[in-house]
């Protein structure tokens, strides 16, 4: 059993305010535990039960490990069971946010669901691009139900939280913005180039005015049906696919 002390570091790191503070975060679940474990990120600690102890890696020697009852790992974390891994991890320094000749940048303005966050982490990973910039009204990208939606990509994909108009305004003027809109030009029908921002929007809101100003181009995903909206992660899915379908 872990000690009051860590057991009280763990149960703060539940909240944003003592994320920042200690500058660490939560990751749960084996599968990001080892993706965490292989990456370049900084490993604080390591709880885990015994069962799951034997697939860490053998070399571990200045990563404190500790071995728990499920119960007791369950009650230290927010999963509604967890039967593997969680670990405490450092935030990572936030790299420069360049956007460089050809790349194409997802930005993200209101997406306020972590599970929806985590997503679309996922799938600049899956897609390659540079990072993914948040409004500064998104959700945490280092809560614990973020980390766990992004399946690992965590690891890989840089994330910059920024004032989201404000940062559009210093792009220069020929770098395409594109954003998701209901009115816009039929992604179906053009022919597009993986460079530049992608934006988009909560499902419910859509993007906020101030974002939609710097737009330089809308798309649109047309539908067949009923239903009102897609989700924003389907939403971003389709149209990256449709950027990079001939590469």
């Amino acid at each position: 059993m872990v000690s009051k002390a860590v057991a009280k570091y763990v149960h703060a790191l539940h909240l944003k305010k003592y994320r920042l503070r200690h500058e660490a975060f939560l990751v749960e679940g084996g599968k990001s535990v080892l993706e965490l474990l292989r990456s370049g990120l900084q490993t604080e600690r390591v709880l885990v039960t015994a069962e799951f102890a034997a697939k860490l890696p053998a070399q571990l020697s200045n990563v404190p490990v500790e071995v728990l009852t499920e119960t007791e790992l369950t009650s230290l974390g927010t999963l509604a069971t967890n039967n593997t891994a969680l670990a405490i991890a450092r935030l990572p320094a936030e790299p420069p946010l360049q956007l460089a000749s050809g790349g194409l940048l997802l930005a993200l303005d209101q997406v306020r669901d972590p599970g929806n966050l985590g997503t679309l982490i996922r799938l600049a990973d899956w897609y390659g691009l540079p990072g993914v910039v948040l409004s500064d009204t998104c959700a945490d990208p280092w809560a614990p139900k973020t980390v766990a939606a992004t399946m690992g990509s965590f690891t890989r994909v840089p994330v910059w939280q920024r004032d989201l108009p404000a940062w559009l305004a210093t792009l220069p003027t020929d770098l395409p913005v594109y954003g998701a809109d209901l009115h816009g030009d039929n992604v179906h029908q053009l022919t597009l180039e993986p460079t530049g921002v992608l934006v988009m929007g909560s499902e419910s809101h859509g993007l906020t005015p101030e974002v939609e100003a710097h737009l330089t181009q809308r798309l649109h995903i047309p539908g067949r049906g009923q239903a009102e909206s897609l989700n924003v992660a389907i939403s971003a899915a389709i149209l990256l696919d449709n950027f990079h379908r001939n590469k």
